[in-house]
């Protein structure tokens, strides 16, 4: 899959890109040819949230939970992890972008003049819609002189940009799974905040560097630590969780051998088949031909 914050940065002809550290970084994008890939739909992942403002156009979030079209007006928080984008490449598409890591987040919120109050929710959508108020959208109008500007931002504005950007957002009490997942990011043991990321993302055909990036830890302490929590090796838990989601797909919503492979995170529908038959004892085509009980 590929890193979609990678891939914006290698389009500077068709955005300006405002930084105050390596992992902080602001885009503007607008025109229709800035596309992501050649294809209509891109596998992409990110290892940071990253929050924006459609300004034109509109594209769709296909997830494990779902699917979310955005459009214009639109303002939107995606929690880090995996999707898969599709594009219409006869629209252009313009917004306003952010990517924020956790650290930033919670430093944020924990130095805020009002608490934030603990809440937590079991499950986050991987794209939560904020609440478009006046003040956000004026937020967001008023980035377009930054980027209209030829001269550079200072980079202590523009760290003070992103911190009101997340406190304008935890401020409004219309945002409520927003408050709720920030507070998971300031409260949230890391052992929980693993288990998170492996159950949102497991379907998803990411390496387990990547998966040990989501989760904050270097890939030795990703390793060690999934083991203490879930009791087995990373490479065994995802092919269980994968082909468990398969068997559920074939049976419970009527997919193709194909379909169930992918959506699964198999991207070779032979060494699909071949873990299937080992795990069930029976193959993805004899199990999908038999009579529904």
């Amino acid at each position: 899959m590929i890193n979609f914050q990678e891939k914006v940065l290698t389009y500077p002809q068709y955005c300006r890109q405002l930084t105050c550290s390596e992992s902080l970084i602001t885009i503007f994008n607008c025109p229709a040819e800035a596309r992501l890939m050649q294809n209509k739909f891109a596998d992409l992942w990110s290892h940071e949230n990253y929050i924006f403002y459609v300004l034109e156009g509109k594209k769709v979030w296909h997830t494990a939970q779902g699917s979310y079209e955005i459009s214009a007006g639109d303002c939107v928080l995606v929690r880090k992890g995996a999707w898969i984008l599709e594009q219409f490449f006869d629209i252009g598409f313009c917004l306003v972008l952010f990517f924020i890591p956790d650290e930033f987040i919670c430093d944020t919120l924990k130095n805020k003049s009002i608490p934030l109050v603990k809440k937590t929710d079991k499950a986050y959508s991987p794209v939560i819609r904020l609440n478009a108020s006046e003040t956000l959208r004026s937020f967001f109008t008023s980035m377009y002189a930054y980027f209209s500007s030829t001269t550079d931002l200072d980079s202590s504005l523009l760290e003070l940009k992103f911190r009101e950007l997340i406190l304008n957002i935890a401020g409004d009490s219309a945002n409520v799974e927003a408050l709720s997942y920030f507070c998971s990011l300031v409260n949230e043991p890391q052992s929980l905040s693993l288990e998170r990321v492996m159950n949102d993302n497991y379907c998803f055909n990411l390496k387990l560097e990547q998966y040990a990036l989501l989760s904050n830890r270097s890939l030795s302490a990703f390793k060690r630590d999934f083991q203490k929590i879930f009791c087995t090796t990373p490479g065994k838990w995802l092919m269980e969780k994968r082909l468990l989601h398969a068997k559920f797909l074939l049976s419970n919503k009527n997919k193709q051998i194909s379909e169930a492979a992918f959506e699964s995170g198999f991207e070779n529908l032979s060494h699909f088949s071949r873990a299937f038959k080992m795990r069930f004892n029976i193959s993805p085509l004899a199990f999908k031909q038999q009579p529904a009980i």
